[in-house]
C-alpha cells in the first residue's frame, strides 16, 4: 500500500488551502506539501476553514519547490481539462478518480496528489514534468470545480487506501433473520383473516407481500415492529381492544344513576 501525500501547487486562497487540508484529515491523510503558497495566518480563513486539520496537517505542511515534488513521488497530476486524444499527450491519457485508487493499490512507491491554482490549475509545462494524469468527469460546458471540492472528491475516492476504519457499522444494513421474517409474513397472514379480507384474494395477497419484503429486506428491527403494527390491527378488528378515540361500553357511565344524584 503506497504512501500518499497531497500537494498544493500556487494556491492563491488561504481558504481552499485550509478546506484541503480538512479533506485530507477526513480521509485520512496528512502529509501536504505546498509550492509557492498564499500566507497562512493562524488567525485567518486557512485555519477557520481547516477543522481539526488545523491542529496538525495545516500547520505541520512543507512549503518546497516543484521538483522536490517530481524528484521524489509518483506524481498524479489533477485537472478539469483533458479535451486532447491519442496524438497530444500533455493531458493524456488520464484516468478518473473512481479508478484511482485500484491503480495506486500495487504501486511500489510514494505517491503525491498535486493541485493547482485556482484560476489556471496546473501549467502545461508543469504537468509535463508529472507522471499521472487524473480528472474528474463533469459537464462538457462547465467541468472547472472550485480547487477545494475537486481536492475532496479525489481524495474521497482514495480512501480505500487511505482511510483504516469508517465511522460507520461494519454493516450498513443488517437483515432480520429468516425465523424473523417468517414470522411477519404469518402475522400479516393472521392480519387478513381478522380484517376479513376476502379468503380468494388471501393467497394472492400474502404472496405480494411475501414479494415486497423480500426487495425491502427488512431489519429486526423493522420487522418485529411491523408485527407489532400488525397485531394491534388483527386485535382491534376483532373487537378485542376498543379503536382508538372510542371507549369501552362497560366504561360508559349509567345515565339513569346520572339523573338520581342529580335529583338528590
Amino acid at each position: 500500500m503506497p504512501n500518499i501525500a497531497v500537494a498544493v501547487v500556487g494556491a492563491e486562497t488561504p481558504g481552499n488551502v485550509g478546506t484541503i487540508a480538512r479533506s485530507m484529515k477526513n480521509f485520512g491523510l496528512s502529509e501536504l506539501y505546498l509550492v509557492d503558497p498564499p500566507e497562512l495566518d493562524p488567525d485567518g480563513e486557512a485555519y477557520g476553514f481547516a477543522g481539526h486539520a488545523r491542529e496538525d496537517v495545516l500547520p505541520n505542511a512543507t512549503e518546497v519547490e516543484f521538483s522536490y515534488l517530481t524528484e521524489q513521488f509518483y506524481t498524479v497530476a489533477c485537472t478539469a481539462t483533458t479535451n486532447e486524444d491519442a496524438t497530444k499527450h500533455v493531458r493524456y491519457p488520464f484516468i478518473e478518480p473512481a479508478a484511482l485508487s485500484d491503480e495506486l493499490a500495487g504501486l511500489d512507491a510514494d505517491v503525491c496528489i498535486v493541485f493547482g491554482r485556482e484560476r489556471v490549475g496546473l501549467t502545461n509545462d508543469e504537468l509535463a514534468q508529472l507522471d499521472r494524469i487524473c480528472s474528474i468527469p463533469a459537464d462538457g460546458d462547465y467541468p472547472v470545480l472550485n480547487l477545494a471540492q475537486a481536492a475532496t472528491i479525489v481524495l474521497y475516492e482514495l480512501r480505500e487506501l487511505t482511510v483504516e476504519e469508517t465511522q460507520h457499522p461494519k454493516q450498513a444494513h443488517e437483515r432480520a433473520d429468516e425465523h424473523e421474517i417468517e414470522g411477519l409474513h404469518e402475522t400479516f397472514s393472521e392480519y387478513l383473516h381478522e380484517v376479513g379480507h376476502p379468503e380468494e384474494k388471501i393467497p394472492k395477497t400474502e404472496r405480494l407481500f411475501r414479494r415486497l419484503a423480500g426487495r425491502a429486506s427488512p431489519t429486526g428491527r423493522e420487522a418485529r415492529t411491523l408485527r407489532g403494527v400488525l397485531r394491534r390491527g388483527a386485535l382491534v378488528a376483532s373487537g378485542e381492544i376498543p379503536r382508538p378515540g372510542t371507549s369501552d361500553p362497560g366504561d360508559e357511565p349509567n345515565q339513569k344513576d346520572e339523573s338520581n344524584r342529580e335529583n338528590e
